[in-house]
């Protein structure tokens, strides 16, 4: 009888076992591909199914209408490389440069702004046995110490997790003008290497795409040599260039007889200034060559979108489409606001100022059987956020992070939370005088203005501030005249809950909150 009772409970754990390794099996044979696609510049009013009336974007709509469409939706700063920083790390960009922070885009001689032995967004995919790639817009550098560009560009996206590399390495407005795969310029020859040379040396550059005044900005070339690798790269093709890469990858990652899931951060150059949309797109808009670029952005969309249900893999993967800021009132931006596009919605603001037009960002995500199709939800999130997220998508305990800024909001993806995901959110402009807290509906800013760009003049290329929200007819209560008024309070307070658009700022009327909210911001070390 003993005897029986042992065979039975060997057999009993052994079935325990069984089914244990069968729950971990399906577990690991069901793990969504995930594809990030990260739009430059893309504003709250830029799509469809966030208002826009003047650009048609049937592609972005559709994710939207199969799956969930975030109203409250952050980047942790206004700027691309911090935004950047926080979506790769977990970690708000304050956090970044041994504590000092990272306030601005990064120039073109920047190193590598990752420790390539910190934990990254790649890193959490590779650790779940993905296959990786980054595609797109990079901006965070290369290398150790000062980038001169004349060896391999390491360390780089290869070092932080990324299986492939090919994209633009600093951002479209700025150079070198070339394509970078891995950590080779592409196109370049031994005998005619890329060299930079800096600025003013107009006579020695490498000739690049000429682009008309109305495309907006763009730097001046700063690197002589390489003519191949230049030639490559054409303003006009940029979009079809990459989406043709991320649907190549995407087909060749499908098509192998053993398939690793697949995660693809795809980094448009696409909607930055210059406006330079190809051919096809030219004119197709109703917002001049802002809705134009908007609208071969929506093509890229779904380039990749039929790709994934070509291959049979759609069902099974996780697609989401956020911005790296809020739009910019640059050339283009105006052209479009005159042609009666709202670029930032209703919001406050823009790129580069934290009022909330220069974060608050569209964000969709689609994951068929898991996230109900059609839905809304005003629940706070930020891109720092992805970190944890992914954690816990591939079946890794997001508690494990240290050092993290990083909540897990699954929750809020496939469902609709009671308890917030998160409660309280730093916010960066590209002035440290103007980091910020949002906690639960209190925004606390302290100080004046948006901490932004304050362009006004018609030569100027970048607007932002008090005159940009004039020039779109916008309302605060800080602001007459374009101009911030001498007697406005000495920083700023808005009950998002009542008033999304910032039209009041009630700083005098609740001490006690700001008094809370300022002391919760010094526990950031915020720095002068």
């Amino acid at each position: 009888m003993r005897m029986k009772q042992i065979i039975r409970l060997t057999l009993f754990a052994f079935c325990g076992l069984l089914v244990h390794y069968a729950d971990a099996q399906e577990q690991e044979n069901n793990r969504p591909n995930v594809v990030y696609i990260l739009v430059d510049d893309l504003g709250y009013g830029d799509v469809g199914c966030y208002g826009a009336t003047k650009v048609k974007t049937p592609n972005i709509d559709k994710l939207a209408s199969e799956g969930k469409i975030f109203t409250d939706a952050h980047s942790a700063s206004a700027v691309c490389t911090p935004s950047r920083y926080a979506l790769l790390t977990g970690q708000y960009p304050v956090r970044a440069n041994n504590g000092k922070g990272l306030w601005g885009p990064s120039p073109v001689t920047s190193e590598l702004l990752i420790n390539p032995e910190q934990f990254t967004l790649a890193d959490v995919f590779k650790n779940s046995g993905y296959t990786t790639a980054a595609l797109g817009k990079w901006h965070l550098g290369f290398g150790e110490g000062e980038n001169t560009w004349d060896k391999p560009l390491r360390p780089g996206p290869n070092d932080l997790g990324f299986d492939y590399y090919y994209g633009v390495p600093v951002v479209n407005s700025a150079p070198p003008y070339v394509y970078i795969e891995n950590d080779r310029v592409v196109g370049e020859d031994p005998n005619d290497p890329l060299v930079y040379v800096g600025r003013g040396k107009d006579k020695e550059v490498t000739p690049i795409t000429p682009i008309p005044p109305e495309a907006s900005q763009r730097t001046a070339n700063m690197f002589k040599g390489a003519v191949k690798a230049h030639k490559l790269y054409n303003d006009y093709t940029v979009g079809t260039e990459l989406a043709g890469k991320a649907v190549d990858w995407i087909t060749e990652k499908t098509t192998n007889e053993k398939q690793n899931p697949f995660f693809l951060y795809l980094a448009t150059t696409h909607i930055h200034h210059p406006f330079t949309p190809g051919k096809n797109f030219q004119g197709k808009s109703d917002a001049e060559l802002y809705g134009d670029f908007i609208q071969e952005l929506d093509w890229m969309v779904g380039q990749v979108i039929s790709t994934l249900e070509k291959q049979g893999v759609a069902e099974n993967t996780l697609v989401i489409l956020t911005s790296d800021n809020g739009a910019m009132l640059n050339l283009g931006g105006r052209n479009a606001v005159k042609a009666g596009h709202k670029i930032n919605g209703d919001l406050l603001g823009f790129k580069f100022g934290v009022w909330e037009g220069g974060h608050r960002v569209p964000f969709i995500a689609k994951w068929p059987g898991k996230i109900e199709a059609g839905t809304v939800s005003d629940q706070l999130i930020c891109n720092v956020d992805m970190l944890a997220t992914f954690m816990e998508v591939t079946g890794q305990n997001p508690n494990s992070l240290r050092n993290t800024d990083s909540k897990n909001i699954l929750p809020a993806l496939l469902g609709n939370p009671e308890i917030p995901v998160r409660n309280e959110l730093l916010l960066a402009a590209s002035k440290p005088t103007h980091l910020s807290l949002r906690k639960g509906k209190w925004m606390y800013i302290p100080a004046k203005g948006s901490g932004g760009f304050n362009g006004s003049k018609p030569q100027h290329h970048a607007w932002g501030g008090a005159p940009a929200v004039a020039f779109v007819g916008g309302t605060n209560s800080d602001i007459e005249n374009g101009q911030i008024k001498e007697d406005a309070p000495s920083a700023q307070l808005y009950n998002l809950e009542e008033d999304k658009y910032q039209t009041t700022n009630v700083y005098n009327q609740y001490p006690e909150v700001v008094k809370e909210m300022g002391a919760a911001l010094e526990t950031y070390g915020s720095q002068e």
